[in-house]
């Protein structure tokens, strides 16, 4: 019999991951279609808003642990199961099509005078800025994400009209080039505007809550979205952000959020996750996400890990300035990574590339049977 309190709710965290699944019958299961194999889950029972055990079930004594369950938690468990191992399907942006079954870079290209890390720097040059984008396809970037308005801490409102004005001349520009684009925005006019222009994913880091109408925009147009955690908004998210348990409570809200998408006529398989690292978290809450990454699988969704130049690596890393954390945004990326993400939103496309470059060669000889 299982110890675990009839009235908690499960989640499973892949874990124990192996480096190939040759002669292992019975003994693993594959994360979302891709690359890795795992062993083992860690159960987690969560019961009046408190963890009240967690167990690791190897993965050939699952079927002995479920059969101890209630109904309502074998329920549950399984249908998690089969959203943690079924494979994730393309995304079709326009006529390119970005395969989930290994993890793909997502380029950053700002149109906006103050974000974070490069505010300024292709301002009112949408040539320019093209050009890059352009450029951060040619490294390897399996899609360029176009942003006209910073969402970093204590940012301000930017009216919809200046950031259909900052991202559409790039958008066209870079959907006539061939690239798969994104549009990074909050506001639905602005979602319009870029799709019309070539945009083939919504990346809104409000998750279809900042605007009324955006859910009703992205699902006439049938595109990809990414919903992203956030807690607050970019005036206030850092002021005194509070979890009791951050995986759990992220990973709630996302499944909520994932609901409404659906219910607003978005399918499922269009719906792309972000834990939303860095926004309404402190750096111990990022620590805990990032630790639990894999678990978010058993949304059934892609994983975006969004992680590159941020706060958390300054934090851990002697301060660093924002123009000295690759070392770190590398070795988060590729965390993401070994967690099963299936797209890492990055500032540093090529060094980025080459890392998982290397991961992907380390896999495909662990998968190439001796």
């Amino acid at each position: 019999m299982t110890d675990i309190p009839p009235s908690a709710r499960l989640y499973l965290r892949p874990t124990a991951f192996v480096s190939a699944p040759f002669d292992r019958d019975g003994q693993l299961l594959r994360l979302a279609g891709g690359m890795l194999w795992f062993s083992a889950l860690d159960v987690i029972a969560v019961a009046d808003g408190r963890r009240v055990a967690d167990r690791l079930v190897p993965v050939d004594r699952l079927d002995d642990f479920i059969a101890n369950l209630t109904s309502e938690q074998a329920e549950t468990a399984g249908a998690t199961i089969a959203r943690l191992t079924a494979p994730r399907p393309p995304l079709r942006l326009g006529e390119r099509i970005v395969r989930l079954d290994q993890p793909q870079v997502m380029a950053i290209l700002n149109m906006t005078p103050d974000s974070f890390s490069d505010g300024g720097k292709h301002i009112d040059d949408a040539e320019a800025a093209a050009s890059a984008g352009v450029a951060m396809a040619a490294a390897g970037a399996a899609i360029i994400d176009v942003g006209g308005e910073s969402t970093r801490p204590r940012a301000e409102l930017v009216w919809e009209g200046d950031e259909i004005a900052r991202t559409v001349p790039v958008i066209e520009r870079l959907a006539r080039a061939g690239t798969a684009v994104s549009i990074d925005t909050r506001k639905a006019a602005v979602m319009e505007a870029a799709l019309a222009a070539g945009a083939g994913l919504v990346n809104d880091v409000s998750a279809l809550l900042w605007d009324a109408k955006s859910a009703e925009v992205v699902a006439k147009a049938g595109c990809p979205v990414v919903l992203m955690h956030h807690q607050g908004d970019p005036q206030t998210m850092q002021d005194d952000p509070r979890y009791d348990d951050a995986l759990v409570e992220v990973y709630d809200w996302l499944e909520d959020r994932v609901a409404a998408a659906e219910s607003a006529g978005i399918a499922r398989d269009r719906i792309i996750l972000d834990p939303g690292i860095g926004f309404g978290k402190t750096v111990r809450h990022n620590l805990a996400i990032l630790n639990g990454l894999a678990m978010l699988h058993g949304l059934g969704c892609p994983i975006l890990l969004g992680a590159s130049r941020k706060r958390i690596i300054g934090a851990l890393a002697d301060e660093a300035p924002v123009e000295r954390r690759l070392g770190g945004s590398v070795a988060l990326a590729l965390a993401g990574a070994a967690a099963g993400v299936q797209l890492l939103r990055v500032h540093d496309v090529f060094e980025t590339v080459q890392a998982l470059k290397v991961w992907r060669g380390m896999r495909d000889e662990a998968l190439s049977p001796v």
